[in-house]
């Protein structure tokens, strides 16, 4: 049978816009709920992992070991490290967008939100299916938000800056940032397990394997052209 035009359109790539192109390429009224959709799922499936108990995503580690050290709900401290991050932006010149402010606040408010309604249940068989469902919900919610295509996370621009500024591989930095923050969150009594290392080797490659059919095609009508592009 021979091959369609429509079968050898490439798939959507992702896009390197800045903030106001990110809005101006139009398509919002897919991407917007997308986006938000994704932030969400996010923290639903961080609480996930905080329910079933058998360890937490690296970044977490570092956020249940300071929960247990100040004051704050382990949502309210995902949001505060968040906007912490971001000034660790500005000497690495990275330019925020839309869903990096938006997952600095959504992630840990849904976060706290899911943990008020979602018991610990008792057993090893369902602690064990909500890690490794809170693991496959993020790799969908990072596809999802990530591929409307409306900017960087506060812990994915710090991850793209470092590399951008010291020409280390994002490979590279991003194992060396989440090594970082598990040795301190375990200094601080963070928690970690089984689910960091499941987290760690899955979170990857079941987000490449979901994001080509959720990215957002910007690949604009001809009147309008193609996105620019933007730092």
């Amino acid at each position: 049978m021979p091959t369609t035009t429509a079968s050898r359109r490439p798939r959507p790539a992702l896009a390197d816009l800045g903030p106001v192109a990110q809005l101006r390429a139009g398509r919002l009224g897919r991407r917007l709920p997308q986006l938000a959709v994704g932030l969400v799922l996010y923290g639903v499936s961080l609480a996930m992992m905080v329910r079933g108990d058998l360890g937490l995503a690296p970044w977490d580690v570092l956020h249940s070991g300071l929960a247990g050290l100040v004051p704050l709900t382990l949502g309210e401290v995902i949001v505060a490290v968040s906007f912490l991050l971001l000034l660790a932006w500005v000497p690495l010149r990275e330019v925020p967008g839309l869903a990096t402010v938006a997952n600095a606040v959504v992630v840990g408010l849904s976060a706290d939100a899911t943990l008020a309604l979602l018991e610990a249940p008792q057993g090893w068989a369902a602690r064990a299916a909500l890690m490794v469902g809170g693991v496959l919900l993020c790799g969908f919610a990072s596809a999802l938000y990530i591929g409307a295509q409306l900017g960087r996370g506060p812990r994915d621009g710090l991850m793209t800056g470092l590399s951008r500024r010291t020409g280390l591989s994002l490979r590279l930095v991003r194992t060396g940032l989440e090594v970082s923050v598990v040795l301190l969150g375990l200094a601080l009594g963070g928690v970690l397990g089984l689910g960091t290392v499941l987290y760690a080797l899955a979170i990857g490659p079941l987000t490449q394997a979901m994001l080509p059919s959720l990215t957002v095609d910007l690949r604009l009508d001809p009147a309008r052209g193609p996105a620019a592009g933007g730092s």
